[in-house]
C-alpha cells in the first residue's frame, strides 16, 4: 500500500531543491508554518488541498507536480442478488 504522506513528502522537498529555497522561505511564501514544511516533508502529515495550492504557487511548480505518484484505484462495484435457499450449500 502506497503511503501517501511520505510520497507527498518526497515530491515537496524534491520541488522545494529545484526551487532552491530553504523550508523557511517556502514556509513564508507559502504562509505556513515552518514545522509543517518539516512534518509535510518527513511524511508524518498529509496536506490540506489549500496548502497543496498554496505550496505549489510559492515553489513556482504545478500541484501536478507535488501529486507525482499518488495514485487512486477504484475499487469494484459488486451487484448484490438474492440466492436461492434451496440451492444453498454452505449453511
Amino acid at each position: 500500500m502506497m503511503d501517501i504522506a511520505a510520497q507527498f513528502g518526497d515530491n515537496l522537498i524534491r520541488a522545494r531543491k529545484l526551487a532552491g529555497m530553504s523550508q523557511d522561505e517556502v514556509a513564508v511564501r507559502a504562509s505556513v508554518h515552518r514545522t509543517e514544511i518539516s512534518q509535510l516533508e518527513r511524511g508524518l502529515r498529509v496536506p490540506r488541498i489549500d496548502t497543496v495550492v498554496k505550496l505549489a504557487t510559492s515553489l513556482e511548480t504545478s500541484v501536478l507536480d507535488l501529486l507525482v505518484g499518488i495514485n487512486w484505484e477504484s475499487g469494484s462495484a459488486r451487484h448484490g442478488r438474492f440466492r436461492d435457499p434451496e440451492a444453498a450449500t454452505d449453511r
